[in-house]
């Protein structure tokens, strides 16, 4: 982890103060530090299995953690990232095949797990590596006394991580310490985090988010809030008790916790609201105005491999920016939008958005299809489609491979989810392509929300859409299936429309 001074200086000037708490359980600065101390000197005594089939250059210890959001996880990871070791974090909760491909292909020294009885930790002793339950561990971790400090930093491999990809086979990427760095300290600056605001994250550790969240938020000298598990009846509870400054989060989690707080007095303490991974709509907005009546609303888009690309602020009690757009460019970052030629094809054009910035992966372990993420001699891109107005503001459209072509016409999911996100009592929506004989592929709509009339629905996205653009069918939905990064399953979604699934409601006119 590329902040351990900062961690050793708020060890010493603030050991008592809450660095983590999950789930009403603490982990202070002063045990932190130490507890990561001790798990340190335990790796690095650990004997190198000498079978790893990746080239880590300047990696001498590798440990997987397989933790969820367990209180030990911050100091596990503060271990398992000081020089000269790195940290491969694998989501507990990935199918048993995922996670078995990608332990075969690490082969790291040692696994660290929440329950030593489940699927991550019996794959690894299948294939020989030592495994350690968090909280459960045999070696002392009150006696640090008389040890070295974590080591500083030095700019090597410290982080892998895996993007979140409908295949079977996550894409491993890795980060340098010195990317994070650079990240963390103009992020201090964009989000003012000087003076340590707590900060709440209700999504999953082993996901971009939320762990850079955390990191955000032990480099700053805050305190860190999560859930073990997504309950938004808990996260707005702890958001009011703790008196909490500020809320990292997808917009789905954002509209989770609306309706569970609903009736209840506003969140007062909220200064700022950071979301990304999904388009703010109008509708969220408001939402969150009456919510989080003092905050700032934020935005940012970003990718694991290209770190964040842009930012945009709300003030005040109006949109005060094109509600399509995310934002300017991050300190530090340049956009251009260009053809299939990597040609730039200047403002209000759409075309592939490439990134030139000092915040990018040093790219794939494994995985690359050569389909998202490349780098070329235009800059960096994962495939994403865009446009620049003239002011320097950037709309995502979509990932290229997500159109959808109906009728001879090209149609992107993401403009058609922003119309009927905007639609009056319209919470979210999902938009995909299905099979047809006469268009090539009809546009399918599934939404949540009060608004169930597919001809309200349609002459909304009429008024903001062109006609070939409307949805032919529409379903509702009441709950929507969930990643564990907290975004919706799309694949979910749509299987459920193809088999006639009852987790969604056809729409007739």
């Amino acid at each position: 982890m590329p902040i351990h001074a900062q961690l050793l200086r708020h060890a010493t000037e603030t050991p008592d103060k809450p660095a983590l708490v999950i789930d009403g359980h603490s982990l202070s600065y002063g045990e932190l530090y130490v507890r990561a101390k001790a798990i340190y000197r335990f790796v690095q005594d650990l004997p190198r299995l000498n079978r790893r089939p990746l080239d880590l250059p300047g990696v001498e210890k590798l440990a997987a953690l397989s933790l969820g959001n367990h209180i030990g996880f911050a100091e596990y990871f503060a271990a398992a990232t000081a020089f000269p070791n790195a940290c491969a974090v694998i989501d507990p909760v990935m199918p048993a095949e995922r996670i078995e491909r990608i332990i075969e292909r690490l082969a790291p020294d040692v696994l660290i797990v929440d329950d030593n009885a489940g699927p991550s930790a019996e794959i690894a002793r299948r294939f020989g590596i030592p495994v350690v339950a968090a909280g459960a561990e045999a070696f002392d971790l009150a006696s640090t006394e008389g040890e070295a400090e974590l080591p500083l930093d030095a700019d090597k491999i410290f982080l892998i991580g895996f993007t979140s990809g409908t295949t079977a086979e996550p894409k491993a990427y890795y980060r340098s310490r010195e990317q994070w760095r650079r990240s963390l300290d103009r992020g201090r600056l964009v989000f003012e985090l000087e003076d340590a605001p707590s900060t709440m994250c209700p999504g999953a550790l082993a996901h971009g988010l939320a762990l850079y969240a955390l990191v955000e938020a032990l480099d700053a000298g805050g305190t860190f809030h999560s859930v073990r598990k997504w309950d938004p009846g808990m996260v707005a509870r702890t958001l009011s008790s703790w008196q909490v400054e500020r809320l990292v989060a997808v917009p789905t989690h954002i509209a989770g916790i609306a309706r569970a707080w609903a009736g209840e007095p506003a969140l007062t303490s909220l200064r700022d609201v950071l979301t990304a991974g999904a388009k703010l709509d109008k509708n969220g907005v408001e939402s969150m105005r009456r919510l989080f009546p003092n905050a700032r609303i934020r935005e940012y888009y970003g990718a694991s491999e290209l770190g964040f690309m842009t930012v945009s602020t709300l003030v005040g009690s109006e949109i005060d920016f094109p509600i399509d757009r995310v934002g300017r460019t991050y300190p530090g970052v340049e956009i251009s939008i260009r053809d299939p030629d990597e040609k730039g094809v200047g403002t209000d054009v759409a075309g592939t958005i490439f990134v030139d910035s000092d915040l990018i992966a040093d790219g794939y372990l494994w995985g690359d299809d050569g389909q998202a993420f490349r780098v070329t001699e235009a800059g960096a891109t994962v495939g994403d489609l865009g446009e620049l107005d003239a002011n320097g503001m950037l709309r995502v459209i979509g990932r290229a491979g997500g159109m959808m072509i109906s009728g001879g016409n090209n149609v992107y999911p993401a403009e058609v989810e922003s119309a009927l996100k905007a639609c009056p009592g319209i919470e979210d929506a999902v938009v995909f392509g299905l099979p047809d004989a006469y268009f090539g592929q009809r546009i399918v709509a599934v939404v949540s929300g009060e608004t169930m009339d597919p001809k309200i629905l349609a002459d909304h996205c009429a008024q903001m859409l062109g006609k070939y653009k409307i949805p032919k069918q529409f379903y509702h939905i009441r709950s929507w299936p969930m990643t564990s990064s907290g975004k919706i399953s799309r694949g979910q979604v749509e299987r459920a429309v193809v088999s006639g699934d009852d987790l969604v409601l056809r729409l007739s006119a």
